[in-house]
């Protein structure tokens, strides 16, 4: 059974309120272009103010054009992330301004963490798409995605996601990812990533953010459109006033993309967030999360799209309790709900940084979650009312055939957690969970092995991101 917080009645609603939104006070929308666009598709536009009042007809028109599934590979094709078909995805971040090291120490990050993070995901067996979770800070910025690109891509075979940054960039990107597919033509057919549409809320897009999609939508790459309202920040201070505008901002980046490039595949994002109005944080963790993200997922699955939520997170900086509940809680409530991706996994506390170790502890979540989601097989079998007959009432099931040959399969065996007995637990040097976590990060890190890269392919990939940086330096 699905999980939903809404009724269908519930649903109709947020969506007649999310197109009012759209048709009565609109998005402003700062692109000449697509302006223009917008203005010949019969929306009402403001050039002089930018602002777009979308049409229930249009946002209708759109939806109905858009890809509603979509599958991401790596540089080895059996590597990949499906969209739309039920499959459940998980994602190491796609970037975070500050690296926390092992020790708890935070600094800026820089390109080898980008490295590192994507040797951890490389072996990581549920995470099936690499994240940067680094953004360089000793890179310019106007190549800064090119340099992460080329290294994610050389470092896994696993699909990949990173911060696009405008144009220009996209431009160098999309040669790199044509370069490691083979042609454009095999590119669309298997893309290797996804651009992030992020509109900032309440209610306007980010001009590179439109821009650089009139070159990824020329492939096409798929979107994933996502706003962060915040309730009580950037959205008024009730769940439901939050998703409606985070729907209505969805609903807007769809039209954008639409109007760019028709039958372009799309992602839901629905990753609004709520404000600590004691702290003036975002929350990560917080019980509104999972809710606002089911929810999410309800909107997302009435227009026939698939769905990203922000779930699996913390608003922990540690390995600690409140990590594990935070991150166990939202994404058990999202899995079940139906959502297709997770993420950003792999961040210490609300953006305060990006830490292996936490997207070590993440995964132990994951697989957990995971084992819940598999749920349990009732068959003759599995009931085993001979094993009971024969084994009576004085027997044990221990060494029974049947035993061994189901244990496996029955039961999840964790890596990280602990079911030692007392004495065990307390003598061994791993007694504390961040020390179990960072001891399995380090074997797993220490198990990756440098996947083949042909070297005609490294040196074609060396020269885009040498060209990059030479043509978008300023």
């Amino acid at each position: 059974m699905q999980l939903k917080i809404l009724s269908d009645h519930d649903v109709q609603t947020i969506d007649k309120a999310a197109r009012k939104i759209l048709s009565r006070i609109g998005v402003l929308v700062p692109h000449e272009q697509m302006l223009d666009m917008f203005d010949k598709a019969g929306a009402q536009t403001d050039k002089t103010s930018g602002c777009v009042k979308i049409s229930s007809e249009l946002v209708d028109q759109c939806i109905a054009q858009a890809g509603k599934n979509f599958t991401i590979y790596g540089r080895d094709r059996q590597n990949k992330a499906q969209f739309g078909l039920g499959k459940r995805n998980y994602n190491s971040s796609a970037g975070q301004a500050h690296w926390i090291d092992g020790k708890g120490t935070r600094r800026f990050a820089c390109l080898d963490d980008v490295h590192q993070a994507a040797k951890l995901a490389h072996v990581l067996p549920e995470i099936n798409i690499a994240g940067a979770m680094a953004d360089p800070h000793e890179i310019d910025i106007a190549y800064r995605c090119v340099e992460v690109a080329a290294s994610l891509l050389k470092t896994t075979t696993k699909p990949v996601t990173f911060w696009f940054h405008d144009r220009a960039s996209a431009k160098a990107i999309v040669e790199l990812l044509t370069a490691v597919a083979g042609s454009r033509e095999q590119l669309a057919h298997y893309p290797l990533t996804y651009p992030f549409l992020e509109p900032i809320s309440p209610l306007r897009f980010d001009t590179n953010g439109i821009d650089l999609l009139f070159e990824t939508s020329a492939v096409p790459l798929p979107v994933s459109i996502g706003p962060m309202a915040q309730t009580g920040l950037s959205a008024p201070g009730t769940l439901a006033a939050t998703v409606a505008q985070e729907t209505a901002e969805i609903l807007a980046g769809i039209c954008v993309v639409q109007l760019i490039k028709p039958q372009t595949p799309v992602c839901f994002g629905g990753i609004c967030h709520a404000f600590d109005m004691r702290t003036t944080q975002i929350i990560f963790g917080g019980p509104e999360q999972a809710l606002m993200a089911v929810a999410c997922v309800q909107m997302g699955q009435l227009y026939g799209l698939p769905v990203y939520t922000n779930t699996g997170l913390t608003d922990s900086k540690a390995i600690d309790a409140q990590a594990g509940i935070e991150t166990a809680a939202t994404l058990l409530m999202a899995a079940l709900a139906g959502s297709d991706i997770f993420g950003h996994l792999g961040i210490a506390g609300a953006d305060q940084g990006a830490s292996l170790n936490m997207l070590m502890l993440q995964h132990e979540v994951i697989e957990y979650v995971e084992r819940i989601m598999k749920g349990m097989t009732v068959n003759n079998e599995k009931l085993a009312l001979d094993v009971i007959e024969e084994v009576g009432h004085n027997g044990t099931f221990i060494d029974h055939m049947h035993t061994a040959m189901n244990f496996r399969e029955e039961l999840w065996m964790p890596k990280i957690l602990d079911r030692s007995f007392w004495d065990d637990a307390k003598n061994t040097e791993h007694a504390s969970l961040a020390a179990r976590v960072a001891a399995k990060t380090d074997e797993l890190l220490a198990s990756y092995e440098p996947p083949a890269l042909d070297d005609t392919l490294r040196r074609d990939m060396d020269a885009i991101v040498s060209n990059a940086r030479t043509r978008l330096t300023k």
